[in-house]
C-alpha cells in the first residue's frame, strides 16, 4: 500500500439490492426504484450501477431522462437502442454506449435477440453541466486495449485517450480482462476523487482486500492502489469526483 490515509468500504455481491420482474433481473449497487439503502444512495457523482439481465425479446420501453450521463456496457447479447434524437442502433458486448440526457430525452433499450438474454451494466453519473443539448454515442472497444491491463473506456468531454466515449463529468472508467495473473498499480487522475472497483468475473486482491465475482470496493484519499488480478478475471474501475 502506498499511502496510509486511504479509506475503504468492501461491498459483497450479496449486499446489493435485487429485483426480479420476470423479464428483468437486476442487482442494484445503489438505491434504485423500490430498493433503498440510506448508506448507498450514491458514491460521489456515481449514482447508479445496475447489473441487468434482460430476457429474450424483452426490454425497457420508451421512458424519459434529463440531466444525467447514462452509460451502458453490454456483457453478453445485444441491445437495440432508440431515442427521441432519432438514433436507432444495436449495441453488443465489446462496445460501450453513452447518452447525455441534458435538457431531456426519451429512449428505449430492448433485447435485440428473440433467442438469447442480454446482460449489461447500466451506470448513471451526475453531470457537471446541466441542461446541455442531449447527445448519443457508442464505441467499439478493441480487445487488445483491455487485455491484461486497464483500458480507458469512458472519459470527460474533450479527453480522447483510449477507445471509449466521453461524458459531462471529470470521471474516468477503466475495464480490464485478464487471462493471466498480474499485479498492477493504479494512480488516479485526482487524489480527491473516489475509486469504485467492481469485479465482474474471477477474483482479485486490492490493497489487501479480497474481491470475488460482483464484489465492489470503494477507496477514498488514494494516490495509488495496488491490484492483484487472478487468471480469468475482469474488473471495472471508476474514478469519480466526490463533489462537483
Amino acid at each position: 500500500m502506498s499511502n496510509t490515509n486511504k479509506k475503504y468500504n468492501l461491498i459483497k455481491a450479496s449486499g446489493r439490492g435485487f429485483a426480479d420482474h420476470g423479464w428483468l433481473r437486476s442487482a442494484h449497487s445503489f438505491s434504485f426504484a423500490n430498493y433503498y439503502n440510506p448508506e448507498m444512495v450514491h458514491f460521489g457523482a456515481l449514482r447508479v450501477l445496475n447489473d441487468d439481465y434482460v430476457a429474450a425479446g424483452k426490454g425497457f420501453g420508451k421512458h424519459p431522462h434529463d440531466n444525467m450521463e447514462i452509460i451502458s456496457i453490454p456483457l453478453s447479447g445485444e441491445l437495440r437502442h432508440g431515442d427521441s434524437m432519432g438514433n436507432t442502433t444495436v449495441i453488443k458486448a465489446g462496445e460501450v454506449q453513452v447518452m447525455s440526457a441534458g435538457t431531456g430525452v426519451i429512449h428505449s433499450e430492448m433485447n435485440n435477440r428473440s433467442d438469447i438474454p442480454a446482460e449489461f451494466l447500466q451506470i448513471w453519473v451526475f453531470p457537471n453541466q446541466k441542461n446541455v443539448e442531449p447527445r448519443y454515442d457508442q464505441k467499439k472497444i478493441s480487445p487488445e486495449s483491455l487485455s491484461n491491463k486497464l483500458g480507458q473506456i469512458v472519459s470527460p468531454i474533450g479527453d480522447y485517450e483510449g477507445d471509449g466515449v466521453q461524458i459531462y463529468q471529470k470521471s474516468w472508467f477503466y475495464l480490464g480482462r485478464f487471462d493471466q495473473s498480474k499485479s498492477i498499480s493504479f494512480n488516479p487522475k485526482n487524489t480527491q476523487n473516489g475509486l469504485y472497483l467492481f469485479l465482474l468475473e474471477g477474483s482479485a486482491n486490492v490493497d489487501g482486500y479480497d474481491l470475488n465475482k460482483r464484489d465492489a470496493l470503494t477507496v477514498l484519499d488514494a494516490c495509488q492502489v495496488d491490484i492483484n488480478m487472478e487468471k480469468d478475471s475482469t474488473i471495472l474501475l471508476i474514478e469519480v469526483p466526490m463533489s462537483w
